[in-house]
């Protein structure tokens, strides 16, 4: 990679990484509750449900919140969820209905009864960031909840890849380090938004719009050459600048 290009990329990641990222992105909701438990648990389902619009799936994830009242952990384990969440074919929020809801809960909320938390259960189950990928995917798929969290890492696993830069990243103005003692940032990937990829390509860091694991390496690997320390602070860089209208020609 030219140096000039990682000069401009170290640039825009130092531009978009503040708290001015948050207010319009589904990082926000986990700083709206108290505790690394409820954090842990607002992350995640924030995660699972951030794709689309966000006009759209905002409302959704608040429901989620205000009807734990903000006590996201309780809540999930209590089984007090089911309250407020049935098992019915109703749609929840586009492809997802409340019976998708309602495997993703149930399976969820045998993590945290059998684990205590579900960073219990990575720090049992991984040790770098790929593995962690796996290991969520293995444990919802097994449970019949791969409608909302992909079955394997055969694609990009967006959304997990995203909520696990949440989970493990620390020392930032938007992610929570939660888990930045059990998994190394270096090791995590590349969250492939759609304006991730389109930057990422016109820059000539990606030639292939194909949301898979693979392309996603890729582009971590290119990350790795700007950030050699903590890669996806070149998630800032493109995700920022693919969403900043300002930044347009």
């Amino acid at each position: 990679m030219q140096t000039e290009l990682k000069h401009q990329i170290a640039q825009l990641a130092a531009k978009y990484e503040n708290t001015q990222f948050l207010p319009a992105d589904p990082s926000s909701f986990m700083h709206r509750v108290n505790g690394a438990a409820n954090q842990e648990c607002m992350a995640f389902l924030a995660s699972c449900l951030s794709y689309g619009s966000r006009k759209q799936f905002f409302p959704k994830i608040q429901f989620l919140l205000d009807s734990a009242h903000g006590e996201l952990h309780h809540w999930v384990g209590s089984g007090e969820w089911r309250n407020d969440i049935p098992d019915s074919t109703a749609c929840y929020y586009r492809l997802y209905t409340f019976h998708d809801m309602h495997c993703l809960l149930a399976a969820y909320e045998e993590m945290l009864t059998q684990y205590g938390s579900m960073k219990e259960y990575i720090r049992l189950n991984a040790t770098t960031g790929i593995e962690a990928v796996a290991a969520l995917c293995r444990f919802f798929a097994e449970r019949g909840a791969s409608k909302i969290v992909p079955k394997n890492t055969s694609s990009a696993c967006k959304r997990v890849c995203m909520f696990l830069r949440w989970m493990v990243r620390e020392g930032s103005d938007v992610d929570l380090g939660l888990w930045a003692d059990i998994i190394d940032r270096r090791t995590l990937i590349m969250p492939l938004d759609t304006h991730v990829v389109q930057e990422a390509c016109r820059m000539g860091l990606l030639n292939s719009r194909t949301a898979s694991m693979s392309t996603a390496r890729r582009l971590t690997d290119a990350m790795l050459e700007v950030f050699p320390d903590d890669p996806l602070k070149g998630d800032f860089a493109l995700f920022g600048l693919g969403v900043d209208d300002s930044a347009k020609p």
